[in-house]
């Protein structure tokens, strides 16, 4: 008998299952998952994409992805090390 909150699914010959759409929605599962062997069975977990997560982080970066906050960050960078040049630079002249 399947109680609430389970589900009887199919296991294909190349051992694929399909997880029902309303267990993936409320866990948020997405292309990943962990699969977890436990003293009761098989356990699988979501693994978040953080590409996907819209965590509280994402009114701080104001909708720029990781690429576009890695290069600003590399900018920065660059333009600190062209002022500690120029400042070295002149007081070698004095």
């Amino acid at each position: 008998m399947v109680e609430e909150g389970e589900s009887i699914v199919t296991v294909t010959k190349k051992g694929q299952a399909t997880i029902p759409k309303a267990l993936r929605k409320k866990h948020r599962i997405g292309k990943k998952v962990l699969v977890i062997d436990t003293e009761e069975g098989v356990l699988i977990k979501p693994v978040q994409d953080p590409y996907m997560e819209k965590g509280s982080l994402k009114a701080l970066f104001e909708d720029r992805t990781s690429r576009e906050l890695v290069e600003e960050a590399q900018l920065e960078e660059i333009k600190k090390d062209r002022r500690s040049l120029l400042k070295e630079g002149g007081k070698d002249r004095q």
